[in-house]
């Protein structure tokens, strides 16, 4: 069987020999919209839960929008222009506007990605700017949450009179679902906030997991710290495979945001029979697979889908590759699955230790194998030993001492697709 994976900006192919029990599992999704241009514009006219965005803005000078960074395909040049044209109908200036980029504590984005974010004619002609958690002075402090997390936010954020976000909705592998308060926290959050609401504590809770939301402690600590930061709207789409916009949910940020949980849960689930011997996924191809670090998602995603003791194999080009500095040398240093999380448990929080944190959880009870060409097996500490240097040798090793008519998944799109065992999906569905 031969099948194409998204990975990098073309794609790779894999072949798999014909005495197995494959199963190609493709991303699934409401259609395209026929107008979304129409769309768009009717969720900002006739928002979900409050006041048109353009009577929101009446009588007020300043606004900032929040958008994601270069790793996601958010669609941001359909979506902001029809948005910035009902503040400045409202009386916001061009000069009152602050484009954020929600990078968390992703790197600040380059000259070339700005156009590739928001188009260069808006990167042109607005103050477009990155956001940096590691300055604690150019944060507002806010408090803390009733979990005692402590809330700072970005200053140029906070000083605005109108407080938007702009993104998009999809599985994510601790909040459930990404979109609406996670463009706030962790996007605009300070360090400080980042390591707590990524510590131990919410990243071992089993219901903080992709598709999972009702009763996600991580998803109820970011709605509150949205909400001290006054979260006013939000504008959030739904995407098709080809990236095209399947829905529009815009208004207050809650109920918006619920609406389009709702809407790809319906539209997106894809159920398979049962639990697989093993899975082959991607990290989506780019931009999610420019870097080691995002590849894990393609790991916590796949493990809802394989049985205890499965196997799961990520592609992943990784162009850019490990990630920070901070991720690079945990990774270095990789010990082994169990031995990280005995090693994080009672320490402080270091940068990016969650990605690594939820990969090994998935990894307990289960072998992990990478072809992730961008990076050495030499920069994956215990990792490096289940690295290979190319996709046929890694298929081979998956596939090793697995017996004839063995299930396997393959998955395309990685962590883009939204999947579960019949047996599960019901469950999946109640969390």
């Amino acid at each position: 069987m031969r099948t194409r994976f998204a990975f990098g900006k073309d794609g790779i192919d894999l072949t798999l020999p014909d005495d197995f029990d494959c199963r190609v599992v493709h991303t699934r999704s409401a259609p395209a919209l026929a107008d979304e241009n129409a769309a768009i514009s009717a969720a900002l006219d006739q928002p979900i839960g409050c006041a048109p965005l353009a009577a929101l803005a009446a009588g007020k000078r300043t606004a900032a929008i929040s958008v994601c960074d270069i790793t996601r395909p958010a669609p941001n040049r359909l979506t902001l222009p029809p948005l910035l044209a009902r503040l400045h109908a409202a009386g916001i200036p061009i000069d009152g506007v602050t484009i954020l980029i929600a990078t968390g504590l992703h790197r600040e984005a380059t000259r070339q990605e700005l156009d590739v974010i928001v188009g260069p004619e808006i990167a042109a002609r607005y103050r477009v700017v990155s956001h940096d958690a590691r300055n604690l002075a150019a944060h507002r402090a806010l408090g803390a949450t009733r979990r005692n997390t402590p809330v700072f936010i970005d200053e140029r954020f906070m000083a605005a009179d109108l407080h938007i976000t702009l993104g998009f909705v999809e599985q994510h592998l601790m909040l459930g679902f990404s979109g609406g308060r996670k463009l706030i926290a962790p996007g605009l959050a300070a360090e400080q906030t980042i390591k707590t609401i990524h510590s131990p504590r919410f990243m071992r809770e089993p219901l903080a997991t992709e598709g999972s939301i009702d009763q996600n402690p991580l998803h109820a600590e970011l709605l509150e710290i949205a909400a001290m930061a006054r979260h006013d709207f939000m504008l959030d789409v739904t995407l098709t495979q080809e990236r095209e916009i399947s829905g529009v949910f815009a208004g207050e940020p809650v109920q918006a945001h619920a609406a389009a949980v709702r809407f790809l849960k319906e539209t997106s689930l894809v159920p398979i029979p049962a639990l697989a011997d093993a899975v082959i996924t991607s990290a989506a191809g780019y931009p999610l697979d420019l870097t080691f670090y995002q590849t894990l998602k393609g790991i916590t995603a796949a493990q809802h889908i394989v049985k205890p003791g499965g196997r799961i194999l990520v592609l992943a080009e990784c162009a850019e590759g490990i990630g920070s500095p901070e991720f690079a040398r945990l990774v270095a240093s990789y010990p082994g699955h169990q031995e990280y999380l005995d090693a994080i448990r009672e320490t402080p929080v270091e940068v990016d230790q969650w990605q690594l944190e939820k990969m090994a959880l998935a990894g307990l009870g289960r072998e992990i194998f990478f072809f992730t060409p961008g990076v050495r097996a030499q920069q994956l500490g215990a990792l490096g030993a289940w690295t290979y240097e190319n996709a046929s040798e890694a298929v081979a090793a998956l596939l090793d001492g697995l017996p004839r008519g063995a299930a396997i998944v393959l998955v395309p799109e990685g962590p883009y697709t939204y999947i579960r065992a019949a047996s599960l999906s019901a469950v999946g569905e109640a969390k």
